[in-house]
């Protein structure tokens, strides 16, 4: 979109419209997308509920059970920025591609696994597919929609299918447990992986940076191994809590090779990560945003159905029905929230979108041991959910917004390292208070009022560092300043 603010305000509204109309093809490029999109996030809840069963049937321990998760969060968020940086060196859809066949044949792996072994490497090398398939996902999607409300459709379209695919998931994976076999949830992946695929290759267009520098290893191998380390600590003491020497030194090493990458980025020729791009507003307190939306929501949904089950008594197939309605609400939302963008800006409706999700995650204190509290719970978090589908969409449209498409794969690669991160960090944080609590409703209670200040306070510190003092010399940093007022 052009930059020149001197265009007449008749012209560019005009512009805007005819931006915002997608061919068929654009349609079936943000199909393909958005169904790789939306298989990833399936992947991140439709074997929870099956975990059980699982274990039983492949012989692995309860404690292993946590191996089924975290085999998959490892390699899938310490990875993002790494293949993000080679789809942008060496080619998006063709890293896109590898990532599609490498899920769906894992996929495959562990719909047939034997063992536990069988079945862990395979949820490993989904982790890796997945890796491959965000950040190129995303940035192959930034970089086909031009800035403006075509952006901001396929944005919300995005948005929205990421937001339901987790969502769908935990209903899906209890149905087909309960129906035919735990099986079956990842044999579900693996079919959307063989629809997707075959479709891919004549729509997508290729894309790469013009000039192809070297990859930064050092930092690759800093910043790789620092995710992995604090994923790793930060989903072993959801489980077991922070007392472990392992959750103990991997953490500490995590934090030192993050600040072992800040510095070598710093002396790179050629980083792998800008450390400019770093300090930009929009991507510091956009990625600030996104991370508390995605920690407080995970964490919600987690209190919620232990509640539920617990305290509630509702089955599994009951408390999926909850979160369906929560993902119907959040579809709806996502329909909307590129139309409350255009007319409130980025900024505004990730601030107000943060806002919202507290308040309504507040109202989750009036939870009680009484049957009317699951319509308290269907209709507050589903609320709840609307507003962080909004911030979702908002925090990720305002981290890219203004990025050269040569940089969209780290930008997006930040994006989605931010998305896997705040997911991973909720539970072990503030999950576990309640899981600890001797009096599990109390725990909840103690857990929803932190989640409610932490959001609320975020909303403040992200809307003061978002709100320009003064024009950007480039005319093109900040999200407002293409169009998004």
């Amino acid at each position: 979109m052009p930059t020149d603010t001197t265009s007449s305000p008749v012209t560019e509204p005009q512009q805007h419209l005819l931006n915002a109309r997608l061919s068929t093809r654009d349609k079936l490029v943000l199909f393909v997308l958005c169904a790789a999109q939306f298989m990833v996030a399936l992947d991140f809840s439709v074997l929870n509920v099956a975990l059980p069963v699982l274990g039983a049937d492949l012989g692995m321990s309860q404690s292993a059970l946590q191996w089924a998760v975290t085999a998959f969060a490892l390699p899938s968020g310490g990875f993002l920025l790494l293949f993000g940086r080679i789809g942008d060196l060496y080619g998006r859809r063709r890293l896109f591609l590898t990532g599609l066949a490498l899920f769906g044949s894992a996929s495959l792996l562990a719909t047939v696994a034997w063992d536990p072994a069988s079945f862990l490497t395979a949820r490993a090398l989904q982790g890796l597919g997945a890796a491959a398939i965000v950040p190129t996902g995303m940035s192959l999607l930034t970089t086909t929609f031009p800035e403006g409300p075509a952006r901001d459709r396929a944005l919300g379209i995005s948005g929205t299918l990421l937001s339901l695919g987790f969502t769908v998931g935990m209903v899906a994976g209890g149905v087909l447990t309960d129906v035919l076999s735990w099986r079956s949830t990842m044999g579900l992946l693996a079919l959307f992986a063989v629809i997707v695929l075959p479709l891919a290759p004549g729509l997508l267009p290729e894309s790469r940076t013009p000039d192809r520098p070297r990859l930064d290893f050092p930092g690759a191998v800093t910043v790789t191994g620092g995710l992995l380390a604090l994923i790793y600590s930060l989903s072993t003491a959801a489980v077991r809590g922070f007392g472990g020497a392992d959750v103990i030194v991997t953490l500490i090493a995590g934090v030192a090779l993050l600040a072992a990458f800040v510095y070598v980025e710093s002396r790179a020729a050629a980083p792998l990560v800008s450390l400019p791009m770093l300090r930009r507003r929009t991507v510091a307190w956009g990625n600030l945003g996104g991370l508390v939306t995605f920690s407080m929501m995970s964490t919600v949904i987690f209190v919620l159905t232990l509640y539920l089950q617990e305290t509630l008594d509702l089955s599994a197939f009951e408390t999926g029905l909850v979160f369906g309605v929560q993902g119907v609400l959040s579809a709806v939302a996502g329909v909307y929230a590129s139309k409350v963008i255009g007319r409130f800006g980025a900024r505004r409706t990730l601030v107000g979108s943060l806002a919202g999700q507290g308040v309504l995650t507040g109202a989750l204190l009036g939870l009680g041991a009484g049957g009317w509290s699951v319509w308290l719970a269907t209709a507050a978090v589903s609320l709840a959910s609307m507003c962080h589908l909004g911030a979702i969409i908002s925090y990720g449209l305002t981290v890219t917004s203004g990025v050269p498409d040569e940089e969209q794969g780290l930008a997006t690669g930040l994006v989605t390292s931010t998305q896997q991160v705040g997911i991973t960090i909720g539970i072990p944080i503030l999950g576990v208070l309640a899981t600890t609590s001797t009096d599990l409703l109390s725990g909840v209670h103690t857990v929803l009022t932190l989640d409610t200040g932490i959001l609320l306070v975020a909303a403040v510190l992200v809307g003061v560092g978002l709100r320009r003092s003064r024009p950007e010399a480039s005319g093109a940093v900040e999200a407002e300043a293409v169009g998004l007022r």
